[in-house]
């Protein structure tokens, strides 16, 4: 129920997905969100293997903007990843999936639990330490990382050797990695989470960095920076950048007269909007 609670908070931000409505039937939990159909971070680096500097630039910033805001309500996000990270229409980014966040963690509040992806987790989560908000910093700069090189900072196949290496190992950087991104990197990627880049300031010390020096945080939070990639659509019906594994999938519910017996199975799970929506028997 975290997400429910995150997403009814009416997050206010042009780079985090919104709720329409909740519901649920006497099988399943449903939420209503904001259509995206540019497709996941992961798809596109599937593909194209790595992006430009630019490019991961822009995604980088328009991610730590949504982490500040969340930041800012006192919830740590804590499962970034480029499965969360999608692209609208438009080519911004909205990230999405809350159901790790943590709510109620005041300025220098810490949290306990062993949550997250295993690629993507931090040293000190790991290590079973009580951590703060620095744990989304972290999975910043796995995913700019990544975006850069292709795979997660200290990726392997065993995951026994992935959590050493993510304890242990010095980070590696391509050569074509320029000063500014290999310093954000080793900011956001170190390992002590006292030291780490926005670990004590939040956002306001990744603003300030030489890597996003091109960039207006004004005009990116009014979405007027335009995106080094605008998504080939047709229109809102086409799902081209969908993996055929989730389009081809059926959808067996809708919202019916017939589900309102549910209702009590969660309580107060169902969510509808002020304005009444009709709903006719099918």
């Amino acid at each position: 129920m975290v997400e429910r609670s995150v997403l009814l908070k009416g997050l206010q931000h042009p780079f985090l997905v919104g709720l329409h409505f909740s519901f649920q039937t006497s099988h399943t939990l449903y939420f209503v969100l904001d259509y995206i159909n540019g497709g996941d971070l992961f798809y596109h680096l599937q593909r194209e293997g790595a992006f430009p500097e630019p490019r991961a630039t822009f995604y980088s910033a328009e991610m730590a903007s949504a982490l500040g805001y969340l930041h800012s309500l006192n919830i740590v996000y804590r499962d970034l990843k480029p499965e969360n990270i999608l692209l609208d229409s438009g080519g911004h980014v909205v990230v999405t999936d809350f159901g790790l966040c943590k709510e109620g963690v005041s300025v220098g509040g810490t949290m306990q639990t062993f949550c997250g992806t295993p690629e993507y987790l931090a040293p000190e989560v790991l290590l079973g330490h009580a951590y703060s908000a620095a744990v989304d910093w972290w999975g910043l700069g796995s995913v700019l990382y990544e975006m850069l090189h292709g795979l997660p900072p200290f990726y392997s196949h065993s995951k026994a050797e992935m959590f050493e290496n993510i304890l242990h190992a010095p980070l590696q950087l391509r050569r074509s990695v320029s000063q500014s991104a290999r310093s954000l990197l080793q900011g956001l990627l170190e390992k002590d989470f006292n030291k780490r880049l926005g670990g004590e300031h939040d956002l306001a010390e990744l603003q300030g960095h030489s890597f996003f020096l091109s960039i207006n945080w004004d005009d990116l939070l009014a979405r007027k920076v335009p995106p080094p990639f605008i998504p080939n659509l047709s229109g809102p019906c086409d799902v081209r950048y969908f993996d055929a594994e989730f389009t081809l999938l059926p959808v067996p519910a809708s919202l019916g007269l017939s589900d309102m017996s549910a209702n009590g199975a969660f309580p107060g799970f169902s969510y509808m909007p002020s304005a009444e929506v009709g709903v006719t028997e099918p």
